[in-house]
């Protein structure tokens, strides 16, 4: 075949066909599908993304670009016949500039790393996904992750501020630049979030913060999710801007002792919030927090005491994703938001789906944006179940829009929730979105699949 006989040229070695070779490729965190490429190719220069972006285009063969593979959404699962560009191999911090406190990073950099080397000069990277150990750069900007910190902070695309992107037609622009404010179309943003669908960042360009001087960390449990929601309402109604406020249900609470023993109590929810920033401001915010937890009905309080303690919350918190793998071999992570104002109704609709399908579900929340990240438990080797899980959480996405919420907080659409494009947005809407598409991708080549149903499935 002539387009392998190029991709061999131009890689070498780093060229997979082999059975073997692509089998850990043929999936990412949303195990439930599965595709097997025509290959792989592992560029350790951006110039090679490139050239084989151009190969691809030459050959009018799909592509999809993938990092660390942890998305939620199948958005980096293979196109059958296409070609993976793997970015691991693109993790160099090229450029960090404290005084103008900003990093430029090859796509393949881990998140957390690029926080671990702005430390020395009193910076971090805020956008904190669970995944922040293992993913990378360039698949947070193409799904604009978020995170427990996003609700001060703002999500990805408000940490960006440029990029250097190959189009799908093989072209190298150059999207925003260094600075806080550009000048015309607010490009670089626009990109963030396209799912993979407008191309590949070769060089992002990243807003650096200087780190709080002090941190405030509750933990509090309930005697339900309800109570916990409600507290949410509570907290903000106080008129407190907190880093972070995040709800487990028991089935994560126990999930996550499990995993890593972070030493939470039993309850049946736990409410986690975070003050940061200056120490006073930090101190003064805690008394009133103090105030409003001990009358929302907290059954224990807990405050962390120093970095370890406060390392050891989040610790549980952020591992309960992969935790819950122990209490079910499958499980599908929902992303849909509600107002927050409606986060107890929203539960309590969710825990009745829970029952009506036979299936549990533990909830694990980002409470104070209405990001929820329901885990739909199964097993898929019995049959039908899949099947049940995938139907239980439509009902919950189409809970969402009821409410007045969307599909997808911060995991993107991908192929998990394209069937319910059109439940949130009208043919037009969607027919704008796919001649921008149609406009920067004529041959449909870039992520093919994702996003936008096939039209036989749209219009059934």
């Amino acid at each position: 075949m002539e387009i392998l006989r190029e991709l061999k040229a131009l890689f070498g070695p780093r060229l997979l066909t082999k059975e073997a070779e692509l089998a850990p490729y043929e999936s990412d965190a949303l195990t439930a599908y599965r595709e097997r490429p025509l290959a792989v190719v592992l560029p350790e220069r951006k110039e090679e993304v490139v050239e084989a972006v151009r190969i691809c285009r030459r050959h009018g063969v799909p592509f999809v670009a993938r990092g660390s593979g942890t998305s939620l959404s199948g958005g980096s699962l293979p196109v059958r016949g296409g070609v993976v560009i793997a970015l691991n191999r693109l993790n160099r911090i090229l450029k960090l500039d404290p005084k103008a406190r900003l990093a430029v990073v090859e796509p393949g950099v881990v998140n957390l790393e690029v926080s671990r080397r702005a430390a020395p000069f009193g910076l971090y990277y805020a956008p904190d996904p669970s995944s922040q150990p293992v993913s990378t750069i360039g698949g947070n900007v193409a799904f604009n992750s978020g995170g427990a910190h996003c609700l001060r902070y703002g999500m990805t695309a408000n940490h960006v501020l440029g990029l250097e992107v190959v189009t799908p037609e093989g072209e190298v622009v150059r999207l925003g630049g260094e600075g806080l404010e550009g000048v015309g179309p607010d490009l670089h943003g626009f990109f963030v979030g396209t799912e993979g669908l407008l191309g590949i960042a070769l060089e992002i360009t990243l807003r650096l913060l200087p780190r709080p001087e002090a941190y405030h960390t509750l933990l509090a449990a309930y005697p339900s999710l309800e109570a916990a929601g409600e507290a949410v309402a509570r907290v903000l109604r106080s008129g407190l801007l907190p880093g972070a406020i995040e709800i487990m249900d028991r089935l994560a609470i126990e999930a996550a002792e499990a995993a890593v023993r972070a030493g939470y109590p039993k309850a049946e929810a736990l409410l986690i919030v975070e003050l940061e920033g200056e120490r006073e401001e930090v101190a003064e915010g805690a008394r009133r927090l103090a105030e409003v937890i001990a009358e929302s009905g907290a059954e224990e309080v807990r405050i962390a005491r120093d970095e370890a303690e406060r390392q050891a919350i989040w610790k549980g918190r952020k591992a309960a994703f992969s935790a819950v793998g122990r209490l079910s071999p499958d499980y599908i992570v929902q992303d849909g938001v509600v107002p927050r104002t409606r986060l107890a109704e929203a539960l309590r609709e969710i825990g009745r789906l829970s029952e009506a399908y036979g299936l549990r579900v533990a909830n694990v929340f980002h409470a104070g944006d209405g990001n929820l990240h329901p885990l739909v438990l199964y097993d898929g080797k019995r049959p039908g179940e899949l099947e049940r899980a995938e139907a239980l959480a439509g009902e919950i996405l189409r809970l969402c829009l009821r409410l007045g919420g969307s599909i997808t907080g911060e995991h993107g659409v991908g192929m998990e929730k394209r069937a319910y494009l059109a439940e949130m947005f009208s043919p037009l809407e969607i027919a704008a979105m796919e001649e921008v598409k149609a406009g920067l991708d004529p041959l449909g080549l870039a992520n093919r699949g994702k996003v936008f149903p096939p039209k036989e499935e749209a219009h059934a």
